[in-house]
């Protein structure tokens, strides 16, 4: 009699291990072919930087359009942003994940011009070549 509890036992776990395997495996593909896509355009900062939003669903969110070579209309969204997490405010009867999603596509589309104006920063001072800033001791 022991030795049937032992084998059922036995056998759980191992199918139990056996579909944890399985899942992680599956994950790790996705996650694989994914990465595989990021480095396919290089040009975007990282295709999911804040909290799993791509710059196109940002843009969807706020109904903005995206920065064009790293310029956008920030003041077109902010107003957006106001507004929309004004009206999501779950105290007025809103919700609070719509409130989020709203915040996140802001701080999305910030990080990307951001990133770009620290790149054509950076491009400016390359052009300009390196003119470090002398300070005379009096």
């Amino acid at each position: 009699m022991a030795h049937r509890i032992i084998t059922q036992v036995v056998l759980t776990g191992s199918r139990v291990l056996g579909r944890a395997f399985a899942e992680a495996y599956r994950q790790a593909a996705a996650s694989q072919k994914y990465a595989q896509q990021a480095a396919k355009n290089p040009g975007s900062v990282s295709n999911l930087a804040s909290s799993g939003l791509t710059l196109d669903e940002a843009c969807k969110i706020l109904n903005v359009k995206p920065p064009q070579g790293g310029k956008a209309n920030m003041e077109d969204v902010m107003e957006r942003f106001k507004r929309l997490f004004d009206v999501n405010d779950p105290g007025k009867g809103g919700s609070f994940y719509l409130q989020s999603k709203v915040l996140r596509a802001r701080e999305r589309i910030e990080l990307e011009v951001r990133e770009a104006e620290r790149t054509s920063a950076r491009d400016e001072e390359l052009k300009e070549g390196w003119k470090p800033k002398v300070y005379k001791e009096r």
